[in-house]
């Protein structure tokens, strides 16, 4: 023990320093940190005991009480060291619930075995060596070494239990603390004066010290106002993108519904025309790359969902296809639509995102093929209720090099800039695409050769609708026009353009349309007159469409349907007005069959 004791005050000084390092920086208290810090104050306490043992037996004389109980609470000491270092092998080992779930249970284990050998320790003789070397013997030593190795065979058990997770670094502490605890006993059969295990023990409390999962206070609160600044600019960027595609379909909607209602003029120059659909087809152009961008910004959100409705796919595709047509131009391109007879009348999926896609792809073969041909093709595979739709799009265009293949759905990524810069788009058609594909559980696979064209095809499951579709001929303008007779209408809008648009819309039937600029002229208005019918812009000075609803509604016997007119278009957007009380939810820039057909189903009920 003499030989010993410069280790031990070593060791002691050591240990304070690591102890005041520890408890110096805040810490989140999990049961694995405080099994530690317990462990800490245990081994600084026993190195203490272990020292005055030493003093004791040195200086005090033979058979006095005091060394005596001062080595039997040193043997105490390494009954508790070790009853925690096992519970702290069973915390690492065990799922933090079902530990936690058992933690009285172990807790009165560990309290009942610490009673008894503790018990046992100070009934039994202790005798200690005075000579020359000084140490501690008899069956009080002896059964502290049967309990060590009872907790060190416990030890070996849960590693092996544990194997395959032997590599993980909180084990190392209990593998050296086995070793380093067998080599310890092994030293002092021989040389009973060397005790060496407080040592052991304050070394494999070093090495737990880097093992442990120790999350700092600080660091934590750090990541979490970088997780919140974060939130926020997200937040912001999502605020951001829904005002800038309000502000730019206000006036989108004038521009396309007056550059389409110039075209129904039969004396308007030609040229006039060629101008106006120039410029209807620029501002569906710059309306579908804003729709992008915030399509992305809804995937970005996981806000994107997957609506399921029965649709026609046939009738789809051949509509995406007439209306991609006329982006080719004068370009010399054979442009092939091939549908399979076997694909089901009736599919039951999401029809707005797979119009998307299929718009995607026939648009992309369009953008980027100068000449030669688009062969667009729909396949299926019938398999009781599922239907496996295969939609190609080949085309001999610029193709893509190799290298390229793997950038090809990365957003705002576009390639070969060189010969692609004056393409129209945002580089965030494909990568929508592919994204919109996935939450389908579908595939989406591409072949190309540079400069020789491309292939892309997509593998989408639906469900086939087997039952009958209800009659829905579309009625003619005479029918309509009859429908809609002297039906009164309130056009609600803060921009004059945009209630020019809508009475455009409107003009070929005899309708008696009155307009007002704001909430509260609408209210003043419903005061006066009784409308069939009311169209409400959303955003608007004063008081907006929302609290315009809320106060109508509190009107005694308000019952006319309210649409709501609006530029917000992002998804959910619908859902959202008809949960709030509007009738339905029309998107601006709308077409004038839109309108019509949303007034048309209102009437009829």
């Amino acid at each position: 023990m003499f030989n010993s004791f410069s280790l031990i005050l070593m060791s002691l000084i050591f240990m304070s320093i690591l102890l005041f390092n520890f408890s110096r920086n805040k810490h989140i208290n999990t049961i694995e940190l405080k099994l530690y810090n317990i462990l800490l104050y245990i081994n600084i306490f026993g190195l203490i005991l272990e020292m005055l043992c030493f003093c004791s037996i040195k200086f005090l004389s033979k058979g006095n009480f005091l060394t005596l109980l001062i080595n039997k609470v040193f043997l105490n000491y390494y009954i508790l060291f070790m009853i925690i270092f096992i519970i702290y092998v069973l915390v690492i080992s065990m799922e933090i619930n079902k530990f936690i779930k058992n933690k009285k249970k172990i807790k009165l284990i560990a309290i009942f075995v610490f009673l008894i050998f503790s018990f046992m320790v100070y009934i039994l003789p202790l005798n200690l060596n005075y000579g020359q070397k000084i140490y501690s013997y008899g069956p009080a030593v002896v059964t502290v070494y049967i309990y060590s190795f009872i907790i060190l065979l416990f030890c070996i058990i849960i590693l092996l239990k544990n194997f395959k997770y032997i590599k993980s670094k909180k084990y190392l502490p209990i593998i050296i603390f086995i070793i380093g605890s067998g080599i310890v006993g092994y030293i002092q059969t021989i040389k009973p004066e060397l005790t060496l295990n407080t040592i052991i023990e304050s070394v494999v409390l070093f090495i737990m010290y880097f093992t442990i999962e120790n999350p700092d206070v600080k660091m934590i609160q750090q990541l979490e106002l970088a997780k919140d600044t974060a939130e926020k600019a997200n937040r912001a960027k999502s605020d951001f993108l829904s005002s800038m595609s309000h502000e730019i379909r206000t006036p989108l909607n004038a521009i396309v519904g007056l550059s389409d209602d110039i075209l129904t003029y039969d004396n308007v120059p030609d040229e006039v025309k060629e101008d106006s659909k120039d410029i209807v087809e620029a501002s569906h152009t710059l309306l579908e790359i804003v729709g992008n961008i915030l399509d992305i910004n809804k995937i970005e959100s996981e806000k994107m969902k997957i609506v399921e409705n029965v649709y026609n796919f046939k009738e789809e595709l051949i509509s995406i296809a007439k209306i991609n047509k006329v982006r080719i131009g004068n370009k010399p391109i054979q442009y092939n639509v091939n549908i399979a007879e076997d694909i089901p009348n009736y599919l039951y999926g999401d029809k707005t995102h797979i119009k998307q896609i299929l718009n995607n792809l026939i648009s992309n073969a369009i953008k980027y093929t100068d000449e030669g041909y688009i062969n667009i093709s729909a396949k299926c595979i019938n398999n009781n209720d599922t239907c496996l739709l295969i939609i190609s799009v080949q085309d001999t265009g610029r193709g893509i090099k190799a290298e390229d293949i793997g950038k090809l759905f990365t957003k705002f990524e576009r390639l070969d800039i060189e010969k692609n810069s004056t393409t129209e788009g945002t580089g965030l058609g494909l990568a929508i695409t592919k994204k919109l594909v996935e939450l389908m559980n579908g595939k989406i696979n591409v072949s190309s050769s540079y400069k020789k064209g491309s292939i892309f095809m997509v593998q989408l499951p639906q469900r086939i609708y087997k039952k009958e579709m209800p009659d829905t001929n579309i009625k003619s303008k005479e029918e309509i026009k009859e429908n809609f007779k002297n039906k009164k209408v309130l056009i609600v809008d803060d921009n004059a353009l945009n209630i020019k648009v809508a009475k455009i819309a409107l003009r070929d039937f005899e309708m008696e349309i009155d307009e007002c600029y704001d909430g509260l002229s609408c209210l003043e208005k419903v005061k006066e007159k009784k409308y069939d019918i009311i169209l409400m812009d959303i955003m608007m000075p004063e008081m907006s469409g929302e609290t315009a609803l809320i106060k109508l509604k509190e009107m005694p016997g308000f019952n006319t349907p309210v649409i709501a007119l609006t530029a917000d278009a992002i998804t959910g957007a619908k859902e959202k007005y008809i949960e709030e009380g509007f009738a339905d939810y029309i998107a601006k820039p709308f077409k004038k069959e839109e309108i019509k057909e949303k007034l048309d189903n209102i009437f009829n009920k």
